[in-house]
């Protein structure tokens, strides 16, 4: 969709929801937020996940400012629900009630009473992880209040750019996702002033002290969710594969994969489940000689920055934001093919490169470890992100 058709469909849309939209600021006047917030921030859900860990590091970030948190899809395991859960945080479930395509009218309403409450604040700042009711919201608000997006893939891409008028800053967890919208902006003859509002800020981990592993086999682990784009189903065929080889490989599974694939299938393997004990994933980390990701696209997942900072070897496909982290043969492995039955022999055959080359392993992990100290600093992390929320903390603190 371009720019201007797009706006054309939000003005609209607009105008059919209106009588909703204000039936909802008057009862935000009716009934005003009772607790000041300096920031809202608008989030799907709590779910186990990359996006939901980087939004819970952000509120972590915001949790002495009092933010008020709000979330608008139905969650699958709400598992990182307790990371959110912090004294000065307040969380607002807004899913039962604007989560419904049949009574969508309820969505619009809670649109007008939402931003007459961010309307009621002084100088607040509205931030949008990934949240398709961020866009809805700010259309609403006043022009002078300034909000934030974070965009970890670029699915949205068409929806969004309706809304490039209201947000004063984009942020990118991959260079290839501002490089995107930055083509899409040419596309659309936009100006340089658009361009400026682009800004790319690395996901922070924290970098253990790793010590080497003794494996008798080697460990590989997938981790995710069981999510379509994870493409679980090809991990299992090479789990598969490798153990018809007879070869001394041995598969692991975290995450709620049994919605994809049945683990009576494969009792070769071990599944783990969901781990939500910060303690039992740090153990399993260090338990991996490999990560492997078969993914469709991707942003830059939070699991492959984690692996690197434990100094193991990523074998992922190539597709997205990866290839600007994982450099073949050098701090991992990629995958190049892109039919499936192409990327199942690929994959066994880097698996048993790794099994063949044990110092060849080691070296590609004692790189990727260094790539991580040098890009995935919680510090770098939480300077960048307070510089773009808020442009007048650097200015605050100069004086």
């Amino acid at each position: 969709m371009t720019y201007k058709k797009a706006k054309q469909k939000l003005l609209l849309e607009r105008i059919a929801m209106a009588p909703f939209v204000w039936l909802g600021k008057c009862a935000g006047h009716l009934f005003p937020l009772k607790t000041p917030h300096s920031y809202f921030l608008f989030f799907p859900n709590a779910d186990i996940g990359g996006s939901p860990k980087v939004n819970a590091d952000i509120t972590a970030l915001l949790s002495n400012k009092q933010p008020l948190v709000i979330f608008s899809k139905k969650a699958n395991n709400n598992q990182y629900l307790h990371q959110y859960q912090q004294s000065a945080v307040t969380i607002i479930d807004l899913h039962k009630y604007i989560d419904h395509k049949l009574f969508h009218f309820v969505n619009f309403f809670f649109r007008g009473l939402l931003a007459t409450w961010i309307n009621q604040q002084k100088n607040p700042i509205v931030f949008g992880g990934e949240s398709i009711f961020f866009y809805k919201v700010i259309p609403h608000v006043r022009k002078n209040i300034r909000c934030v997006e974070l965009t970890h893939v670029d699915v949205w891409m068409k929806y969004t750019i309706g809304f490039i008028d209201r947000i004063d800053a984009r942020i990118f967890s991959t260079r290839k996702g501002m490089q995107n919208v930055l083509d899409q902006y040419e596309q659309n003859n936009l100006g340089e002033s658009y361009k400026e509002k682009l800004h790319f800020i690395d996901n922070a981990v924290d970098i253990p002290e790793t010590t080497e592993q003794q494996n008798k086999e080697l460990e590989v682990f997938f981790i995710g969710r069981g999510a379509a784009q994870k493409r679980i189903h090809l991990v299992a065929a090479i789990a598969e594969q490798m153990h018809q080889l007879q070869a001394p490989v041995h598969f692991n599974f975290v995450g709620d994969v049994e919605k994809i694939i049945d683990p009576g299938t494969l009792p070769y393997c071990r599944f783990y489940g969901i781990v939500n004990d910060e303690e039992t994933m740090q153990a399993l980390y260090k338990k991996a000689d490999v990560l492997i990701l078969t993914s469709a696209f991707e942003g830059l997942p939070v699991v492959i920055m984690q692996m690197m900072a434990y100094g193991k070897v990523v074998l992922s496909t190539a597709v997205s934001g990866i290839p600007d982290y994982i450099f073949h043969q050098k701090n991992g492995l990629l995958i190049y093919a892109t039919e499936e039955k192409d990327i199942i022999k690929e994959a066994v055959a880097h698996i048993n490169f790794l099994v063949n080359e044990p110092e060849v392993r080691k070296q590609l992990g004692a790189v990727a470890k260094q790539d991580a100290l040098c890009q995935f600093s919680r510090e770098s992390f939480n300077e960048h992100y307070m510089a773009v929320l808020d442009p007048t903390v650097k200015s605050r603190t100069a004086s």
